[in-house]
């Protein structure tokens, strides 16, 4: 047994066998009908059968399935940045995190379109109790985080982890993607957690930290949704916090949240690469000798690069207008788009709650606010 089975998706030689343990699945039978909406049943099975390989499975079912929610949830999706990667060349993609599933699925989708290495992902594994959604996320190169631990094995958990995405980039040249904080940003303020980069330096085999942070090759993303399909879904933890209440989820929450990401209306979708971090490293092990304080300036880098590249849409001008009683972004968006994203908030928050619509509004507005602090990028 490898070290790292308890977290690790399935390798190439075990696909064939996961898919014959799901074709007959009612949750495939629904993602295959919704993705090839005209094809018989027995058709996609013969395929699916055929699949042998991560790879295959990916680019014949997986990015169809993504074109298919593209088409339904949203108005396209644009990039910017991929041409400055290389082929056949692994890096470790951190970037804020909006969406449970399409953050990372959709920046798969541009890497292959761009004939780039595609990553492992990290998904936390209580997204993945149901066991056909364990061996989905296997089946699609994801790799387990697990959240809840108690702090000794929660240290245990961090290190193999840790030697598990060094491994990917820099023996299986994997790409590898990880969120810059456990969860996705409910508030709209996108923020690199420090504890991810310490978990991160445990696979480190350096004297000095940046010279392992630069072997990995770290490049920032930005992702950006003009709708964030479950910004109402995230009311009640962000009231909760309000009130200085402890959140409890309910039963399913999660599994809803996915769902909802997927299919909810998302209209205009953006997705940056910026350049692998490479003199930033340099300027940070020369000023600073304390390792906390260089994973600190670290985190710092990774989100001035991830806001100074974020792309702000029409509802991101709107809520701050709103927010702050004021026009002065209003030849940003038409009166239309105005109203439309007012007959959102009205439909799905409670405006009898001033906190509900504050916290809404502020969700929309906080990437306008923090992409203020680099006046040139906004």
């Amino acid at each position: 047994m490898s070290k790292f089975d308890s977290i690790r998706p399935f390798y190439d030689a075990e696909i064939n066998a996961a898919i014959q343990d799901t074709v007959n699945h009612p949750m495939m039978k629904a993602l295959m009908d919704f993705t090839f909406p005209e094809v018989d049943d027995s058709v996609w099975k013969e395929q699916l059968r055929k699949t042998h390989s991560i790879r295959d499975f990916q680019c014949n079912f997986i990015y169809q399935s993504l074109k298919k929610v593209l088409e339904k949830s949203s108005e396209g999706l644009t990039t910017s940045g991929f041409e400055t990667l290389e082929k056949n060349t692994s890096y470790l993609f951190i970037s804020n995190h909006r969406d449970i599933i399409l953050d990372t699925s959709l920046l798969n989708a541009c890497l292959f379109d761009n004939g780039l290495v595609m990553t492992a992902s990290a998904i936390g594994d209580n997204l993945v109790k149901k066991a056909f959604m364990n061996t989905l996320a296997k089946m699609n190169r994801n790799f387990l985080v697990q959240r809840g631990l108690a702090p000794r094995e929660l240290l245990q958990s961090s290190k193999l982890l840790a030697e598990y995405i060094a491994q990917l980039l820099l023996r299986e040249n994997r790409s590898v993607w990880i969120a810059q904080r456990e969860g996705r940003t409910k508030d709209g303020n996108d923020a690199t957690h420090p504890g991810v980069l310490k978990m991160l330096a445990m696979g480190s085999d350096e004297e000095n930290l940046m010279d392992y942070f630069k072997k990995i090759k770290i490049v920032p993303v930005s992702i950006s949704y003009e709708y964030d399909p479950t910004d109402a879904l995230k009311m009640p933890q962000l009231l909760a916090e309000a009130n200085n209440e402890v959140y409890i989820k309910e039963k399913n929450e999660d599994f809803t949240t996915l769902l909802s990401g997927i299919m909810g209306q998302k209209k205009r979708i953006h997705i940056h690469v910026g350049k692998v971090l490479d003199t930033e490293l340099d300027s940070i092990a020369t000023g600073f000798e304390n390792s906390n304080k260089q994973i600190q300036a670290l985190a710092q880098t990774i989100d001035e690069s991830i806001l100074k590249s974020y792309k702000l849409w029409p509802t991101n001008y709107i809520a701050y207008d709103i927010l702050n009683k004021t026009n002065e972004n209003s030849h940003l968006y038409s009166e239309n788009e105005k109203s439309l994203f007012e007959r959102r908030l009205e439909m799905r928050i409670d405006n009898s709650n001033p906190i509900a619509s504050q916290s809404f509004l502020a969700m929309y507005a906080n990437p306008v606010v923090n992409k203020m602090k680099f006046t040139d990028a906004i």
